[in-house]
């Protein structure tokens, strides 16, 4: 595959893993009646995905730092594969969903880490608006597997016959299709030994601590909760078609965070803009998802997964675009690694919100969540126009 080009072979990788993590979303439902699931445990067996997540985070970074990117990703495939097999056979109890979610999270953070890592390295320079599209189109590539995972999967368990097998047979065949893909994509990391030297300025680390690192957890935090809590929370409305309605639902977080890509693109140019407005959308999200789980209202609910979905678009751009500018070349794998890690840790609010319903309303705890993340808005802002005025002056 020529260089030019060689970042669509690692995006069709990326966004074959985002497929096989996210397959799983619009059939909470299905095995929560089937199994007799408590809204916790079902919570749980989405949320464990983000357990196998981090350490494969942590581990693919360094890995591909180390060793170069394709070495990590090809196992990467393989090991997604394998949780789709193991999910195959959690139609016969909950334990092999647990450890389906649990490798389909190792196999997504070792993708992640060095795939998004590897379509930087193999996409030209942009445009002076958009200096870096590597941010951009790594989002796009998860996204896309993530959207259009749950929309096959929910389709095939609702009209298609052995509905806890069938659902995971494409993503089996798009790994099949990946592999030698990304077999061919050039390699953009020679194997070295490892560096001794940190190469990580005092200002960078600060940059990173106060503004990329509080933000994180609002990328996944925000998809989460569309994909995960507000569909079970009209699901006693929807009566027959609950299974068709997750599936669809779910697939709008995906649509809607591509489709604020180009406007992204165009608030990038101030990274303290692009961090206001990723916030702000997220905000908006959350009191549009408190509205519809007040009023239990489906069309409400997905209003609120479209704005969700456009704040996890912006968060994720921001915060990859501010890694890349931050991290030095022989750690930028090691440090997306980490913010990834720390993004991933939003998987556990649906969880969250589950297990405290029953002292507190789902519009309450979605307001309480969206207080949180006015916080975070208010200290990043200013944090970031801290760090703006002390440049301007040095």
């Amino acid at each position: 595959m020529p260089a030019g080009r060689g970042w669509v072979a690692a995006a069709v990788a990326v966004a074959t893993v985002g497929w096989g993590a996210n397959q799983f979303a619009p059939l909470l439902l299905m095995y929560r009646a089937e199994l007799g699931l408590s809204p916790a445990v079902t919570q749980a067996t989405f949320g464990l995905y983000a357990a196998g997540l981090i350490p494969g985070l942590l581990l693919g970074g360094p890995v591909s730092d180390r060793f170069g990117r394709r070495r990590v990703l090809l196992p990467s495939l393989v090991v997604s594969l394998l949780a789709s097999l193991l999910l195959i056979a959690g139609g016969t109890g909950v334990g092999w969903l647990f450890a389906g979610r649990l490798v389909a999270g190792v196999a997504s953070g070792a993708a992640f880490s060095s795939g998004t890592v590897w379509i930087k390295e193999l996409s030209r320079p942009g445009t002076p608006g958009e200096p870096g599209p590597g941010a951009r189109r790594a989002t796009v590539a998860m996204t896309a597997g993530f959207g259009a995972g749950p929309l096959v999967a929910g389709l095939l368990a609702q009209w298609g016959p052995a509905h806890t097998v069938l659902p995971y047979l494409p993503h089996l065949a798009l790994c099949l299709v990946a592999l030698p893909l990304a077999w061919r994509a050039p390699e953009t990391r020679a194997p070295s030994p490892p560096s001794g030297t940190e190469n990580w300025s005092p200002a960078a680390r600060r940059r990173f601590l106060g503004v990329v690192a509080p933000l994180a957890p609002w990328v996944f935090g925000s998809a989460t909760v569309a994909l995960a809590y507000l569909p079970g929370l009209v699901a006693h409305r929807l009566a027959g078609q609950a299974l068709l309605f997750s599936a669809l639902v779910t697939t709008l977080p995906a649509l809607s965070g591509i489709a604020a890509q180009p406007l992204a693109r165009r608030v990038a140019t101030r990274p303290t803009r692009l961090l206001a407005t990723s916030l702000l959308v997220v905000i908006a999200g959350l009191l549009l998802a408190a509205g519809a789980a007040a009023a239990a209202d489906p069309v409400l609910v997905a209003v609120a997964c479209l704005a969700l979905g456009a704040g996890y678009g912006y968060c994720q751009v921001c915060g990859l675009q501010e890694v890349q500018r931050l991290a030095p070349p022989h750690r930028l794998a090691r440090l997306t690694a980490t913010y990834q890690a720390l993004s991933y840790l939003g998987f556990a609010l649906p969880y969250l919100l589950a297990a405290a319903q029953p002292r507190w309303s789902p519009p309450t705890l979605l307001l309480a969540t969206t207080a949180l993340a006015a916080l975070t808005l208010a200290a990043t802002v200013r944090r970031a126009n801290t760090e703006r005025r002390t440049s301007a002056h040095v």
